[in-house]
């Protein structure tokens, strides 16, 4: 899911998208995607970010798709500062471990309504 994300996003931007967090006004609609598998990544990696029609997108996606989308504006914007497929900083770890934990366990409840032996591997999530 991240990488097809991240493609769809990728598609969408143009080089005002691309203009540093310092010019992003803090009351424009920011959307963050992270993803992260148990195991295999040290720590969650963000897969797509940006501000106005790029947030629509990224939120809208993570809609359609069923990611769980949670709204926390400034741990947002710490994660606007992070490269693409980059890890998360230390100072965020606790903010997306909380989320991650929800996530995961929302996961699991969904795979065992569904009646599915398996969980899913990690969460998809996003900020805004």
């Amino acid at each position: 899911m991240g990488e097809r994300l991240f493609d769809l996003i990728e598609e969408l931007e143009t080089p005002e998208d691309a203009r540093p967090l310092a010019a992003v006004p803090r009351d424009r609609q920011i959307a963050v995607a992270l993803t992260h598998e148990r195991g295999a990544d040290k720590a969650p990696v963000v897969v797509a970010q940006g501000y106005g029609a790029i947030a629509e997108k990224i939120l809208r996606l993570a809609f359609e798709h069923d990611v769980k989308v949670r709204r926390d504006p400034d741990l947002a914007q710490v994660l606007m500062a992070v490269e693409m497929d980059q890890e998360i900083p230390v100072e965020a770890f606790a903010a997306v471990a909380e989320i991650l934990s929800y996530v995961y366990l929302a996961n699991n409840r969904l795979a065992e309504a569904s009646g599915d032996a398996e969980a899913p591997d990690g969460p998809s999530g996003g900020l805004t």
